[in-house]
């Protein structure tokens, strides 16, 4: 379905879409006049502990501030105290009525913590959070008086920032008004569509109907179904459109466009994260599916019904840790983090939908696979500027109507090496992105459908993403290449297999010439890492046991899907961790359960394929969906808005890609079917060669 059938549809049940978004228009504006405006207020405080440390300290000591033997765990006990209900009460009765929240400082590892109260009264959020400051230097006297510490050993609070102004929270009264217009205009489209698809099948009905009585009451010599005399003009042809009709592959490359050249930092006022100009595309490209799938225009293709039943149970664990959320009395802003997390769910939702259901012909699904790569390459190209110039161009891009979701990215340093991001969030988000489409680079290098083009348009791409990943200086960049190679590599033939890795060793050879010190830098990481010496490596697993509170507060669903933020908790940097405290066990077992979805789906390919070319491109499936699997241990994978798309997509595009190859396979031979289909066009039996008759008996 065209835009422009679309359009034509509205117009005609304009009687459904204009009601229902005048009415989410009304219900905005009457939020936007009721709703109050709230106020927030923020102080920050610091840990520090007794003079009387220097010293050494008397058999029973400080449990408080030598529990761990950091400050960071008696910082995590007053959190964990100030949260609690018993707080809570107390603080009412000091006259603090107004939602707070006590976490650690953002972007600091130390025992700072920030406190916040938000309320619709400026002056009265004023004297909460005063309020609030002081009950918590109380508190922390408190735990260590009960816990019988001598004074001179008293860990004390210093206020490092005041009580800052109350300032307008205008965002999320925005966001409310918004996702009420949204909600009214959607509902009007998809009921628009639903009530043409209801008048068509009247009128189909009518229609047929009056063709058989036509039939039937005829005059003799007119077939059934044939023209009456006297029964009007026949309908005129519709016009054929110009040029390729819209369909999922052109949506899709829309899609990939967007998320590639516009920097994932910027986003939709509003919106947050998620709000990124590439996701709102595909929410609307999911608009465009239920409108064409309504009316009857497509269908999913056959076989193809895997990774939308995963993605189905990952839904639920979603659904369900939203519902967590909401009866565990969260604060205001994990509230509005939950909603962009159902936002960035539908956004998964409609690229597996779109890949998956949308793609009707195989020969669109390779087209949609070379773009991503054609792009991805052009991305690892930025990444070479970035990297030589040691600067970042996306922070010299800027579009108007997008603001930074992220503010003050610096650019990032490891040892003298400029870690580049291109037009991504993080490094590492532009390593692992890479590393998904690095199979699909070498297997369309490979393929012999593009064997008539040069060798620069199908290696560059290879050479561009492969040698774009050790630059990032990251130890999830290279694990994510040796990946890449041990799946791929060993399936080759011989004399393949060893040009590949002549090559190798070559590439290496270069850089350590090119750029020297490079392969030393990422030679000290693992070395630090096996050795348990690394600084980021310590930092990010002595923060994998603060898990463990959380899972055991709420085990099965956990505390809500993109609530575990890093200026309330702490920084995972692990995906598993993440999901294991948002959605519980539940959503643990579904992301598992779409990992090795997408690993059963490049397995499956590779044996029911009957073309070598597929085979390769069921490894490269194989491989996509194995470094995502690993990659996901070593950052939050699903929280970089380019990495999750290209992984949903990629898994999508599996299992169209298995749908093609299945229907395409020879059905297996059974007991009630033992002899091969017959051909189309038998060839006709020979005709029998006559056989001598018996020898005549001798006359006497």
């Amino acid at each position: 379905m065209t835009i422009g059938e679309i359009g034509a549809v509205l117009r005609r049940r304009w009687y459904v879409m204009v009601p229902l978004t005048v009415l989410g228009l009304l219900a905005g504006l009457h939020m936007y006049r009721s709703v109050p405006v709230s106020y927030q207020s923020q102080s920050s405080v610091a840990l520090l502990d007794s003079t009387a440390v220097a010293e050494l300290a008397p058999a029973f000591g400080n449990p408080i501030s030598n529990a761990g033997g950091a400050l960071v765990v008696t910082a995590d006990v007053l959190i964990r105290t100030l949260s609690g209900t018993d707080a809570a009460r107390d603080l009412r009765g000091l006259g603090v009525s107004d939602p707070y929240t006590v976490g650690f400082a953002a972007n600091t590892s130390g025992p700072m913590l920030t406190l916040t109260v938000t309320g619709t009264d400026r002056a009265k959020v004023l004297k909460e959070t005063n309020t609030l400051t002081v009950f918590a230097g109380e508190q922390l006297d408190a735990l260590q008086a009960a816990a019988e510490v001598q004074p001179a050993y008293f860990v004390q609070t210093a206020p490092v920032v005041l009580p800052q102004t109350p300032v307008p929270q205008l965002k999320s009264r925005y966001q409310q008004v918004l996702g009420v217009v949204i909600v009214g205009t959607a509902s009007g489209f998809a009921l628009s569509f639903v009530t043409e698809t209801l008048v068509v099948a009247v009128r189909r009905r009518r229609a047929a109907a009056a063709v058989v009585a036509a039939g039937a009451e005829g005059p003799a010599g007119v077939p059934d179904g044939s023209a009456v005399p006297g029964a009007g003009p026949a309908p005129r042809r519709r016009r054929r459109p110009r040029g390729r009709p819209l369909d999922a592959t052109a949506v899709l490359t829309g899609y990939v466009a967007l998320a590639f050249f516009i920097p994932s930092n910027l986003t939709l006022p509003g919106l947050g994260g998620v709000g990124t100009p590439a996701n709102v595309f595909a929410i609307l490209g999911l608009l465009w599916y239920l409108a064409t799938w309504i009316t009857g225009r497509i269908r999913p293709p056959a076989g193809t019904r895997l990774p939308r039943v995963v993605l189905c149970l990952l839904a639920l664990a979603v659904l369900g840790s939203y519902l967590a959320n909401a009866t565990r009395g969260a604060t205001h802003k994990e509230v509005l983090s939950a909603d962009r997390g159902l936002i960035g769910l539908l956004v998964w939702v409609s690229l597996v939908v779109l890949v998956s259901a949308g793609v009707q012909d195989r020969a669109r699904l390779d087209a949609l696979l070379r773009r991503a790569v054609v792009m991805g390459a052009v991305v690892a190209a930025i990444g070479y500027y970035d990297f030589f110039t040691a600067t970042n161009i996306a922070d010299h891009i800027s579009l108007p109507g997008l603001s930074s979701s992220v503010p003050q990215i610096t650019t990032l340093d490891r040892g003298s090496f400029t870690r580049p991001r291109s037009t991504t969030a993080q490094p590492l988000e532009f390593g692992g992105m890479l590393a998904l489409l690095l199979p699909f680079a070498v297997q369309q290098a490979f393929d012999p459908v593009r064997r008539h083009l040069s060798g620069w348009r199908r290696w560059a791409p290879v050479a561009l993403m492969g040698g774009a990943l050790p630059l990032t200086v990251s130890r999830t960049s290279i694990i994510g290449a040796l990946i890449v190679i041990l799946v791929m590599v060993p399936r080759w033939k011989p004399q393949r297999r060893w040009t590949a890795i002549g090559l190798l060793l070559g590439s290496v050879a270069c850089f350590k010439v090119v750029v020297p010190g490079l392969l030393g830098t990422i030679t000290t990481l693992f070395a630090s890492f096996l050795a348990n010496s690394d600084s980021s490596t310590q930092a990010r697993t002595v923060k994998y046991s603060a898990i463990l509170p959380y899972l055991g507060e709420r085990p099965l669903f956990g505390r809500g899907f993109g609530t575990f933020l890093p200026e309330l908790y702490f920084f995972t940097d692990n995906q598993y961790m993440l999901t294991l405290a948002e959605m519980g066990l539940v959503g643990m077992l579904a992301l598992l359960l779409l990992f090795f979805t997408g690993i059963h789906q490049g397995g499956a390919i590779r044996r029911l394929a009957r073309t070598e070319s597929d085979r390769e491109l069921g490894q490269a499936f194989f491989a996509s969906a194995l470094v995502a699997l690993v990659s996901s241990a070593t950052f939050d994978a699903l929280s970089f808005p380019m990495f999750a798309g290209m992984f949903f997509l990629t898994i999508a595009a599996g299992g169209s890609c298995l749908g093609f190859v299945r229907r395409a396979a020879p059905k297996p031979l059974t007991v009630e079917s033992p002899c091969p289909p017959a051909s189309p066009h038998p060839t006709p039996p020979a005709a029998p060669s006559p056989t001598p008759g018996p020898a005549p008996l001798p006359v006497p």
